[in-house]
């Protein structure tokens, strides 16, 4: 059991922490938006005038996306069926809209795979230190499963990283599944784990499953973007062990 302080905030007899991954410990914003614009070039491309109100519909705005947008904290699925949604406007049948949406965002995809995203500054600092003090670690994501793993390997995380839990086929955040999963690969309560993310959707699903606590992160200093969180960071290494 180990006590966590951020801030004037302690959480005690804590065993594992379990951490978001776009925005939270990978800076994603720059590589979440090119994914937007790429997918909806693709697919005005296919339906011209559709790219526009696709952007809109993800939070792409310019240079810039919304945190709390559809791009940065959706699922994958979440994502094609808002985008099939567009498609379906111009009268194609749903299950071809949804064909039409998973191909184009894999072919986005594919076109940014030399480009991934990098890790926050701190991250493997942190994630190190909270490990040699005991504590077990995981990462619940709404990304799939199989980027979350790529993540990890990527960074060579998985000395750290014992659970990888992201969304395929199922429930996505706020449903406390995925914290309670997390939790059975790790062996501990959730009453013993603490959620670090930068979104409502994090606090939500850990307030759902009884966590020990949320730490809402925002490196861009909007804390409205984390309601709910226990006590708001700014740097990951604001979370420290008591020892």
């Amino acid at each position: 059991m180990v006590t966590i302080q951020c801030k004037n905030i302690t959480f005690a007899n804590i065993q594992a922490i379990f951490f978001d991954k776009n925005g939270t410990l990978e800076d994603s914003e720059v590589y979440l938006r090119s994914l937007g614009q790429k997918a909806a070039r693709i697919i005005d491309a296919q339906f011209p005038g559709i790219g526009e109100p696709l952007l809109m519909a993800y939070g792409i705005n310019g240079n810039s996306i919304d945190p709390a947008g559809l791009m940065a904290v959706g699922s994958r699925r979440e994502t094609e069926i808002a985008t099939a949604a567009y498609i379906a406007e111009t009268g194609r049948g749903w299950i071809e809209s949804l064909t039409i949406a998973r191909q184009s965002l894999d072919e986005a995809e594919k076109y940014l795979e030399e480009t991934p995203a990098p890790i926050f500054p701190g991250s493997l600092e942190l994630l190190q230190s909270l490990s040699a003090a005991g504590l077990k670690l995981g990462m619940i994501s709404a990304a799939k499963t199989a980027e979350v793993q790529a993540f990890v390997a990527r960074y060579k995380l998985s000395d750290y990283i014992q659970a990888q839990v992201g969304v395929d086929d199922g429930p996505g955040k706020p449903d406390p599944v995925l914290f309670l999963q997390a939790c059975q690969i790790l062996g501990v309560e959730p009453s013993a784990a603490l959620m670090v993310g930068d979104a409502v959707s994090d606090m939500q699903m850990a307030r759902n499953a009884k966590a020990a606590g949320c730490i809402g992160i925002t490196w861009i200093g909007k804390s409205d973007h984390v309601q709910g969180a226990d006590v708001v960071i700014n740097q990951l290494n604001e979370i420290q062990v008591l020892e």
